[in-house]
């Protein structure tokens, strides 16, 4: 297996993180990003970048995290015990984008890379990421954009690798406890090692670039229509579920927060604004009711 070269995985990932924030920046319209940088006391630390009250996005956050210990958390070392007693370090760029219209879809992506080495022995590493779509009042040309552009980018790498990765992340975002989607998926892919750094890194930076190319587009056509305040009361509604999921399922907030990672930087996925309704149905044939119906149950876009 190729050796690992973390220098170069840091430099693309602060690369990126510009170019992410540079494109919705344009897309947005309005103040830009604002950066906190910070350091973790155990090693490590970041850029957290947070655009909030822009003209098209409510709240957006581009974070880029390399953080480093001499120990793993036990989110780390439950399903690999090989991994205990050696030292880490784990590097991202991660990023969640509220938009205000509750017809632009909320999105999410990110990319990641885990080494972790012992002396005397051949360090264990991986990549992982992916990207995820959570549309209020979906569209169909939409939703099969967002799936080209995935399948695209994975082509290259094999004709297994679309299917594959649409189908982790169907299943990895999807709240048990409601039995339902969070929303029409994308990519996600972990533990990605087996074809060598050089291969594995290449499919990496292809999902990380890719994910303007797929989520820009929607938010361009969608950005002026017009809603209404039960619409908007929907989309609170329903970033609940977002809530819900990072709280609840997701592996990546409890690591950050297991190895005393930045809670303000960890926390950022969360909605600005949100509500629950016990007990909440919607209307039969409404637009809300097709997004449970139509949207929600996972099924082939392209």
């Amino acid at each position: 297996m190729s050796h690992p070269h973390a220098d170069q995985v840091k430099s693309f990932l602060i690369s990126l993180q510009d170019d992410i924030c540079n494109a919705l920046a344009l897309a947005d319209g309005g103040k830009g990003f604002v950066e906190d940088a910070w350091t973790r006391p155990a090693g490590g630390g970041g850029r957290s970048r947070v655009l909030t009250g822009g003209k098209v996005f409510e709240q957006a956050g581009v974070n880029f995290s390399h953080v480093s210990g001499d120990t793993l958390p036990a989110s780390a070392t439950a399903h690999r015990p090989e991994l205990a007693g050696r030292r880490f370090e784990a590097m991202g760029v991660s990023l969640v984008i509220h938009p205000e219209n509750p017809h632009v879809p909320t999105s999410h992506a990110n990319v990641r890379f885990f080494i972790a080495e012992k002396d005397g022995e051949a360090p264990v590493w991986w990549f992982g990421g992916g990207f995820d779509l959570t549309p209020y009042y979906p569209h169909e040309e939409d939703v099969v954009h967002w799936h080209t552009v995935a399948r695209d980018l994975c082509e290259p790498f094999g004709q297994q690798v679309y299917a594959d990765y649409k189908r982790w992340c169907d299943e990895y975002f999807f709240l048990k406890h409601r039995n339902e989607a969070r929303g029409v998926g994308g990519l996600f892919f972990d533990d990605l090692n087996a074809w060598g750094f050089e291969r594995s890194f290449a499919f990496m930076q292809a999902v990380g670039r890719g994910y303007t190319e797929a989520y820009l587009p929607i938010v361009a056509r969608r950005k002026a229509t017009p809603w209404t305040e039960a619409e908007r009361q929907f989309q609170l509604y329903r970033r609940g579920r977002y809530v819900e999921f990072n709280l609840v399922w997701d592996r990546g907030t409890l690591f950050g927060l297991q190895t005393g990672g930045r809670t303000e930087s960890i926390l950022m996925s969360m909605p600005p604004l949100v509500r629950w309704e016990y007990g909440y149905q919607p209307q039969p044939g409404s637009p809300e009711a097709a997004l449970y119906e139509r949207f929600l149950p996972p099924r082939d876009w392209v």
